[in-house]
């Protein structure tokens, strides 16, 4: 990690808010489970006017994002996932089109859109982003049917149209997806094209069913109805590269191999499918309780496509003054805290009635030195009153350290501990996954987008500041918006 004078790196902190491979099952009766490599990038260096505007788009972003039948053979799939700029996002890998191309997307559980960048619209001179051409996909449907959504980094805009979609081993042959022509600048990093939303229906700018939600809907197709992710982490490596290996998501069974013990399920409190929620019931820092309330109050949404976490400014401030040395930043930066780098904060969360406390890494709560001796943690303080939004956001901050599970039926989250083999993948380098354009086990047609002629979304979709980093950004942003260090999607 790398040194800022602290003057000027106090002023860059909240700035950082702009904060995948394709394979098909084994058709055995015993299906075995398809995984996606992720991908991670390697850190940017930035100077202290960097940073800061990074740590200010990066909570910008998040708080945009949330204030607003004969029977088939059951599969699973997995797709590789790519860890780009030392965990500030992740992405996987779709395909698209007749014949299908290859797109490269940020998988974001916090939004529910699938969008592209347009070769009409986006520009591949400069950034190198690969674009999706309608005109060279002889089953591409345009619905005339205008779609947006924005974020607290930016916005995307463009139409609706649909087409056969594959991803980890799945196809389904009418999938609507927004082909967005204007997109704001540092939106998106190459060489991710767009976003996959992965959370329910009910939230989606489109009105379009999610590509996983199809799937778990259509009887016999999935093994089990879940997803389940496995990332990397890459932020205590000074050595990374901009694109990592980024850990492994699975569709339609868990992988035993990178998980240890029984899979803790929590359900999503009655009513409140459209992210996936969980309610925080406990929270630690080096072993002393932090209240976090109850009920609706406490409700977090688990966000693959955010990098931090966020929540209630009161209770983040009771959790840093449990910190000696800990100071709030003000101005620009307000919201987040420094802290003394030669502390390890052990910080733990537990959620719904589970028994379970799980730890956040050391690593991970420190999110940037700043100075001499001084760093900025990866908690932040986050405003999402007068949204749809829940007043927690978990971000990857948390997910690096455990094995997560989203399951529709019934409507839950469940974590795991990380088994050896996954926590050997942290920090080892190597090349990105490839996006690939493999067989698929089975394909079903996708549903129609919401009647009208104009679809958009705001802090009401989206959770609010998702991505800003690479993965993120309009689909939903947290990446819903990826621009550039933190993701909030």
């Amino acid at each position: 990690m790398h040194l800022l004078p602290y003057s000027l790196a106090v002023s860059c902190l909240l700035s950082i808010a702009n904060d995948y491979v394709l394979a098909a099952p084994s058709p055995s009766t015993s299906p075995i489970p398809r995984s996606i490599p992720l991908l991670r990038r390697s850190r940017t260096q930035r100077n202290a006017t960097e940073f800061s505007s990074w740590l200010k788009s990066q909570k910008e972003i998040l708080e945009a994002k949330y204030s607003s039948s004969s029977q088939k053979k059951r599969a699973s799939g997995l797709n590789l996932l790519t860890n780009q700029n030392a965990d500030s996002s992740f992405y996987g890998s779709i395909a698209v089109g007749t014949p299908a191309m290859s797109y490269n997307v940020i998988l974001d559980t916090g939004s529910s859109d699938l969008w592209l960048a347009a070769s009409d619209g986006v520009s591949t001179t400069s950034d190198g982003i690969p674009t999706f051409d309608s005109a060279n996909s002889s089953s591409f449907t345009n619905l005339n049917t205008s779609f947006s959504i924005s974020y607290g980094s930016g916005a995307a805009r463009g139409t609706l149209g649909k087409d056969v979609v594959q991803f980890a081993g799945f196809e389904v042959d009418s999938q609507v997806f927004g082909v967005v022509t204007q997109v704001s600048q540092n939106l998106l990093n190459a060489p991710v094209s767009g976003l996959m939303g992965l959370g329910f229906k009910s939230i989606a700018a489109s009105g379009a069913t999610p590509f996983w939600q199809q799937l778990a809907e259509t009887d016999g197709t999935l093994d089990s109805p879940l997803m389940a992710f496995q990332l990397t982490r890459f932020v205590d490596v000074n050595n990374a590269q901009t694109l990592e290996p980024g850990g492994t998501f699975n569709l339609g069974a868990v992988n035993s191999s990178l998980f240890t013990g029984d899979i803790d399920y929590q359900d999503i409190p009655d009513g409140q499918e459209g992210y996936w929620i969980q309610q925080l019931s406990a929270l630690t820092v080096n072993g002393n309780s932090v209240s976090v309330g109850s009920g609706s109050a406490a409700y977090a949404a688990i966000d693959t496509g955010t990098t931090l976490v966020g929540g209630p400014e009161s209770i983040v401030s009771a959790l840093y003054a449990q910190i000696p040395g800990s100071e709030a930043l003000t101005g620009s930066n307000s919201g987040y805290w420094t802290y003394p780098c030669s502390t390890d904060v052990n910080v733990t969360m537990r959620f719904g009635s589970s028994s379970i406390s799980w730890p956040i890494s050391t690593a991970d709560f420190l999110l940037e030195q700043v100075g001499q001796g001084t760093c900025v943690g990866a908690f932040f303080a986050l405003n999402t009153s007068g949204t749809s939004a829940p007043a927690w956001i978990v971000g990857d901050t948390f997910l690096k350290n455990v094995y997560t599970v989203f399951r529709s039926n019934p409507a839950s989250v469940g974590f795991a501990t990380l088994s050896d083999t996954a926590t050997a993948m942290n920090g080892k380098l190597g090349s990105a996954p490839s996006p690939t354009v493999g067989a698929v086990a089975a394909t079903i047609s996708g549903s129609s987008a919401g009647t009208g002629t104009d679809r958009s979304s705001s802090a009401n979709g989206a959770l609010p500041g998702t991505v800003v980093s690479a993965l993120g950004a309009w689909a939903a942003v947290l990446l819903s918006g990826v621009l550039g260090g933190v993701m909030l999607l």
